[in-house]
């Protein structure tokens, strides 16, 4: 560096040791005209050898960056190789990967690398030592992240939490006998934190009892209701149990009970054409009624069995979600649609006339279905063309039905008419027994006998 003599520079250097190794400091002290400079004069005289702790003297050694550059040309995560060696992110140690020249070369046919000097981290920060050291150091690595993988699909060892790592440790130890010590250095973690965590894994569960029961409760309802239906059940059985939902949903998690959903089909649409002039839509998405009998809802489902069709037309009341009546068969004609609503209309009141709401099916606008209205002093309320979501709360009730009923099962062998049966018991199920949280944990029957509203 020409304009500064061999003492300025001598100087420069001992005034980085004055100042505690800070590059910084010295600087300003000295007025060096640039970092690099000065790095440049610490390494010519092997300055980086007497430092004590950090990098050595400079923005990246040499070595750290064939090293860096090496695993992610192998096929090592970038932000891994940061993580393991100590750079400053994912993106340095890619584009050092990227400058490298040649194609990147096969893990067996890879030349020894450096170490880097003078580091007092462990294995996870840098391969130290001889070649059968560093090999023994990368089968370590290997060993972790395989065990990572294999029992908590985790994306690095650094996304673990200490529990996860003392899991990790302990199928270690007992698969490959590599020390304590050796583990949680290279995976993080202190020699308490892991102790901690390995009595309390060792500890006696003291949940299994209560795992049992919600096991019993998630499958007595053939895994169809979440976490707040079971803690109801175990709070109101013959042996009640007091626990919060948060610990059932842990539990639930814990043992992968999930509900099962139906896959959502494509979007489709039953809307042919006008062929009646239609009611206008007085219910605007808006499905509360303050009594029973107020607003009334309906649509048709159908069952697909390997033994044949079955349709449903129930008629659903707003104020509960409870069904008035409904009517089961193979075929969706005018018998199914006005049976249903005839068995309906003999449970009101006098002074009753509730809207009754559907969408454009034809089997609203055939001649008996409207005289059935208007005998009753029934109003028509009918959805928009081709638009679902104005009947919502119907399509909601089906899918919960079909999901806790239908999908899920195997129906092989099931003859039509049995399963009309069952349907129809599962609907007197539904209306007599089945509990709601926004009622209370009551039937829609149970809720109305608690208002004095039934019998």
């Amino acid at each position: 560096m020409p304009g500064y003599t061999e003492e300025q520079k001598r100087r420069a250097v001992e005034m980085v040791e004055e100042c505690g190794g800070s590059v910084t400091r010295a600087m300003r002290r000295l007025g060096c005209p640039t970092r690099q400079t000065l790095y440049h004069w610490l390494n010519r005289r092997d300055a980086s050898r007497e430092r004590r702790s950090g990098r050595p003297w400079s923005h990246y050694d040499p070595a750290l960056r064939a090293q860096a550059a090496a695993f992610v040309r192998s096929g090592m995560a970038g932000k891994d190789v940061a993580e393991m060696l100590g750079v400053s992110s994912a993106a340095v140690a890619c584009n050092w990967a990227g400058a490298a020249e040649g194609p990147s070369p096969a893990a067996a046919d890879r030349s020894p690398i450096e170490p880097m000097r003078d580091s007092e981290d462990g294995a996870h920060d840098g391969f130290e030592g001889d070649l059968e050291e560093r090999v023994r150091q990368l089968e370590l690595e290997n060993d972790i992240l395989r065990a990572a993988a294999k029992a908590l699909k985790a994306e690095s060892p650094s996304a673990m939490t200490n529990r996860e790592r003392a899991l990790v440790i302990n199928e270690l130890r007992a698969a490959t006998g590599r020390s304590s010590r050796e583990l949680t250095g290279s995976l993080r973690i202190s020699k308490s934190s892991y102790e901690y965590q390995r009595r309390a894994i060792s500890r006696p569960d003291k949940h299994a009892g209560l795992r049992a029961r919600v096991r019993e409760a998630f499958e007595s309802v053939s895994a169809s209701r979440g976490y707040r239906y079971v803690t109801h059940a175990l709070r109101s059985g013959n042996d009640p149990v007091v626990v919060s939902e948060k610990a059932v949903r842990r539990i639930m998690r814990e043992e992968g009970l999930t509900v099962s959903y139906a896959k959502k089909k494509a979007r489709y649409s039953s809307y042919k054409g006008e062929i009646s002039d239609a009611p206008e839509n007085l219910v605007n998405r808006d499905f509360r009624a303050a009594a029973p009998n107020v607003l009334w809802l309906t649509d048709i489902a159908e069952f697909g069995l390997p033994d044949g069709k079955v349709y449903l037309l129930p008629i659903l009341d707003c104020f509960d979600g409870g069904l008035p009546a409904w009517s089961i068969g193979t075929s969706p004609n005018a018998e199914l649609a006005n049976s249903s609503l005839e068995a309906a209309c003999g449970t009101l009141r006098e002074g009753q006339r509730p809207v009754t709401h559907f969408d454009r099916g034809c089997h609203y606008r055939w001649p008996g279905w409207m005289a059935i209205c208007e005998e009753n002093h029934l109003t028509r309320s009918m959805s928009r063309k081709g638009c679902s979501p104005d009947n919502s709360a119907m399509e909601g009730f089906f899918g919960g039905l079909k999901n806790e009923f239908f999908h899920h099962r195997d129906w092989s062998g099931v003859t039509v008419p049995e399963f009309c049966r069952m349907l129809d018991a599962y609907l007197r199920y539904f209306n007599e027994e089945r509990p709601k949280e926004k009622l209370g944990w009551l039937s829609p029957m149970q809720h109305r006998r608690s208002l004095g509203l039934a019998a």
